[in-house]
């Protein structure tokens, strides 16, 4: 029989018990399903990045001619790259 989660007071205390949990004393994973969260917004972080002028220039003129927002773009671009980055090392 599995342990009982317990009840936690908010998302902190959650975060500490799940970081040093064993998930398997709470969870039969052989049942476990694949679930999408299609309308989970992704926590955000800004960060500040120090870029050469010419190359923003450049991103905000493709950016431009894909009718997006530069950042937007950005982001694109990376999630795209470490996609790869992903698959590279998964081939290793």
């Amino acid at each position: 029989m599995k342990r009982a989660i317990p009840e936690f007071k908010n998302e902190a205390e959650e975060f500490e018990f799940w970081s040093s949990a064993d998930s398997t004393e709470y969870f039969d994973w052989s049942k476990a399903e694949k679930a999408k969260f299609i309308n989970l917004k992704p926590t955000l972080r800004t960060i500040s990045v120090r870029l050469p002028v010419a190359m923003v220039e450049d991103l905000k003129l493709l950016a431009n001619q894909r009718d997006v927002p530069y950042q937007s773009l950005l982001k694109i671009f990376l999630a795209e790259r470490l996609q790869q980055e992903r698959i590279l090392r998964r081939a290793v």
